[in-house]
């Protein structure tokens, strides 16, 4: 090995082009160019120590040394990525991962360097800095062994398997040169206590081969089977050992470039939770189902009627919004923090209910989950009359996707609901009954269908998914009147916007989104409209990049992803649609 100059912050890439690395603690964006430029350390809502992908100091470059044709994918039910070059001389590969399961005080990157068939030459650049860039690394130092060591602000580091590296200001560089057939192993550790006795690359690579093997379920009968499976080990990889996935593996991703909408997603919302937990349930996944039933679970007995819309995958509340004062990604801002604890949105209620109504089904609702269960239903009776942020998480109002799906979370639970209950299933019913009663009062358009809220007429997309879950029966005219008003409306070319936000065309005021495409393709399904649900399946499903992933909204017209990345909900809709879809296809 060699040490060449220092390269530099690496450019931004187009988000379709990032693949995540992920051990349920932590997440790393990893870029065409062997770059990774986003890791928080040592949690998901921690600092970055490698921030390069917005606009900070920080960034861990494997890349060969020459003209090259970027490709890669995922080792089959795992988070184990390859990327794959093809250089003038043949293809080089380095397989990354982050070690799995985590350790909640250590994060351990993995990459393997092979040569598959020719010689390689790949420069390696490591620049590591806490506190999103402004703690780089120092007091690095070589051990006898070729081992660096050094610390990050107050985290720990530790990098192998480059002991004739040249350190540089924050960092280190080498290149490493390898033969036709040969493979080098680097491993770098960055913890907030010291570090463990150095383990071998080998005995690593073993235990997250062994903690991915059996992680993610066969899905065997699910339409898409191998994208489905992914999807799985996506919102596993976003599991927390506490239970909670986060929304997301970033902060400050644009949705729309030209609109500055920024938000820190490095947290657990309970709606997302609920969503991940009923597609396990869909699919007999009950790891996940157990995780998201676990982590609801606890909140609910913690903080009953005042339950929060979101918390950090360690159930603590969710730090208040700040800036970074750095670029951003192009487009973006700094953002991180985020003011949801501030909100209330009642549908959460409604979703727990569902979620943990899908736990009973499969057996797995325990003691304190049936305490949960009349804790949400209370909380519902309570405050049902209370304006909220809703869903989209606009300004307070009286959304009718909240009630609705409130509806259908108190219907859910009704229907497992144990016989000695003591007549709380038919309270809960009857109170079901009610709210569709005062919604439909209050928010049916003239025209038959649901409008968002009583002061607000619109179509929006989020009114499919009250009767997908139960709130009113799929044949009701009200449940038609809408699925034909957001056709109407809200699709276009098979893709699906959430509401009308003025005027302009909808592409115009943001992205397609992708939730949305998958809750329409199940409404068609549940309409007994089997090809056209394929239809909508399997052109959102295509809204990803190579690696395949999910954002938050697609732009159409770019073929691109916006927002933060990857998106849980939408992974989570996927399976469940793909597990629905391949039910009706056996």
């Amino acid at each position: 090995m060699t040490s060449p100059a220092r390269r530099g912050r690496p450019d931004p890439h187009a988000l379709r082009d990032y693949a995540l690395l992920a051990d349920g603690e932590r997440g790393a964006l990893v870029g065409p160019r062997g770059d990774i430029v986003w890791m928080c350390a040592p949690a998901w809502d921690d600092d970055a120590v490698f921030a390069a992908l917005i606009g900070g100091d920080g960034w861990y470059s494997v890349t060969p040394d020459g003209p090259f044709v970027w490709g890669g994918y995922y080792e089959p039910g795992s988070l184990i990525w390859r990327s794959r070059w093809i250089t003038l001389d043949g293809i080089v590969e380095c397989r990354e991962a982050l070690l799995h399961p985590g350790d909640p005080h250590r994060a351990v990157v993995l990459r393997r360097i092979l040569a598959v068939d020719c010689e390689a030459r790949l420069n390696v650049e490591l620049s590591l800095a806490a506190g999103f860039g402004r703690a780089p690394m120092r007091k690095t130092r070589r051990d006898d062994q070729g081992r660096w060591t050094g610390r990050a602000g107050d985290l720990y580091v530790r990098f192998s398997g480059a002991p004739d590296a040249r350190p540089v200001e924050g960092g280190l560089c080498t290149t490493v040169t390898l033969e036709a057939g040969a493979h080098h192993d680097l491993v770098l550790e960055v913890s907030d206590l010291p570090p463990p006795a150095p383990e071998t690359a080998d005995g690593l690579w073993r235990a997250t081969e062994a903690g991915w093997d059996g992680c993610v379920p066969d899905l065997a009968g699910t339409l898409g089977r191998r994208d489905a499976r992914h999807a799985y080990a996506v919102m596993a990889g976003l599991t927390s050992t506490a239970g909670g996935t986060v929304a997301a593996a970033t902060t400050s991703l644009p949705e729309r470039a030209e609109q500055g909408r920024n938000y820190d997603y490095r947290y657990v919302w309970l709606r997302d939770q609920a969503f991940v937990g009923q597609a396990a349930a869909a699919t007999g996944g009950q790891r996940l189902l157990d995780d998201s039933l676990r982590f609801v679970t606890a909140r609910l007995l913690e903080h009953g009627s005042r339950l929060a819309p979101a918390y950090t995958a360690a159930g603590r509340a969710v730090p208040e919004r700040r800036d970074l004062d750095l670029p951003g990604y192009p487009g973006g801002y700094d953002v991180v923090g985020n003011r949801v604890g501030h909100q209330f949105q009642l549908d959460v209620f409604g979703e727990v209910l569902l979620l943990l109504a899908a736990g009973a089904r499969h057996d797995r609702l325990d003691a304190d989950g049936w305490r949960a269960a009349l804790t949400a239903a209370d909380a519902i009776a309570a405050r049902r009359a209370e304006p909220d942020a809703g869903i989209w998480e606009l300004h307070a109002d009286h959304w009718t996707h909240s009630r609705l799906v409130c509806a259908a979370g108190l219907r859910a639970i009704a229907a497992v609901a144990p016989r000695a209950s003591g007549g709380r299933a038919a309270g809960w019913e009857a109170l079901a009954d009610a709210i569709v009663a005062e919604t439909s009062a209050a928010c049916l358009h003239r025209t038959g269908r649901w409008q968002r809220s009583p002061t607000d007429d619109g179509v929006d997309a989020a009114l499919l998914l009250p009767a997908l879950r139960g709130a009113l029966p799929a044949d009701d005219p009200r449940t038609l009147a809408t699925l034909r008003a957001v056709r109407t409306d809200l699709a276009r070319d098979h893709f699906v916007y959430r509401f009308r936000h003025d005027r302009r065309p909808l592409e115009d005021a943001e992205g397609a989104f992708l939730l949305c495409g998958f809750a329409l393709a199940m409404a068609e399904l549940q309409q007994g409209e089997d090809v056209e649900a394929v239809r909508w399946f399997e052109r959102n499903r295509a809204a990803c990049g190579p690696p395949g992933l999910y954002a938050e909204e697609f732009d159409v017209a770019q073929r691109q992803l916006r927002g933060n990345l990857p998106q849980t909900f939408v992974h989570a809709l996927m399976l469940e649609t793909a597990a629905r879809l391949g039910r009706t296809r056996k």
